[in-house]
C-alpha cells in the first residue's frame, strides 16, 4: 500500500471511533483488513474493510441486529462511500466480561 493510501486508513479510522463515540463505547477496536482484500472490487474503488468489536452500554436491551443498525446509523455516510465492508461484533459490557471468562 502506498503512503497516501496508509494516511487515508488512518484518517478514516480515526473519523469512525469518533462517530461511534456517540455510542459510549467502553471497549473499540477497529482492525483495518483491507490488505486481505486487493483486488477485490471494493478494494479497488478505494473501499476498505474493517472488523469492529464495540462494547457499550447502549446495546443492552437491543438484540444483534438493531446493535448493527446503532453502529450502521452513526457510519451511514460512510458506509455508501469510504467503508466497502465491516464486520461488525457489538456487545453489552456485561457479555464482554462474560466472554474474556473463557
Amino acid at each position: 500500500m502506498n503512503q497516501a493510501g496508509a494516511s487515508g486508513g488512518d484518517e478514516l479510522a480515526a473519523l469512525i471511533r469518533e462517530r461511534l463515540a456517540v455510542l459510549a463505547p467502553q471497549r473499540l477496536e477497529l482492525i483495518d483488513e483491507s490488505a486481505r482484500h486487493a483486488g477485490h472490487a471494493g478494494a479497488r474503488s478505494g473501499g476498505r474493510h474493517y472488523r469492529l468489536l464495540i462494547v457499550s452500554p447502549v446495546f443492552a436491551g437491543h438484540l444483534p441486529l438493531a446493535r448493527h443498525r446503532l453502529v450502521h446509523g452513526t457510519l451511514t455516510d460512510l458506509l455508501q462511500s469510504r467503508i466497502h465492508a465491516l464486520s461488525i461484533t457489538a456487545m453489552t459490557p456485561e457479555e464482554a466480561e462474560a466472554a474474556a471468562a473463557f
